[in-house]
C-alpha cells in the first residue's frame, strides 16, 4: 500500500518550497585531505599493495593494513578540520 502525501489549505494546492539541498561538510573535508602528502603516501602503498596481490594467482595476503593506514590518516586529518567549518 502507498501513501501519498497531499496538503490543501483554504481549497487551494499548497505550493512545494525548494529546499536548499544540504552538504555535508565532512565529504569536502575528506577529499582535501586526501590530497595531503601524509595521504598520498598511504594511498601509494595501499595501490601497490592492491597491483601485488591481484598480481598473485593465490596469496593469503590482503591489503586491511595498508586500508586502515589510509583511513586512519585521512581521518586524523579530517578531525582536526571538521569542528571548525560547522556553524
Amino acid at each position: 500500500m502507498v501513501f501519498e502525501e497531499k496538503r490543501i489549505t483554504n481549497g487551494e494546492p499548497e505550493e512545494e518550497e525548494e529546499e536548499e539541498e544540504m552538504v555535508d561538510p565532512i565529504e569536502s573535508l575528506r577529499q582535501k585531505c586526501a590530497e595531503t602528502e601524509h595521504c598520498i603516501h598511504t594511498w601509494e602503498r595501499l595501490e601497490q599493495c592492491e597491483t601485488r596481490v591481484g598480481s598473485r594467482s593465490s596469496t593469503e595476503e590482503d591489503c586491511t593494513e595498508e586500508l586502515f593506514d589510509f583511513l586512519h590518516a585521512r581521518d586524523h586529518c579530517v578531525a582536526h578540520k571538521l569542528f571548525h567549518s560547522v556553524k
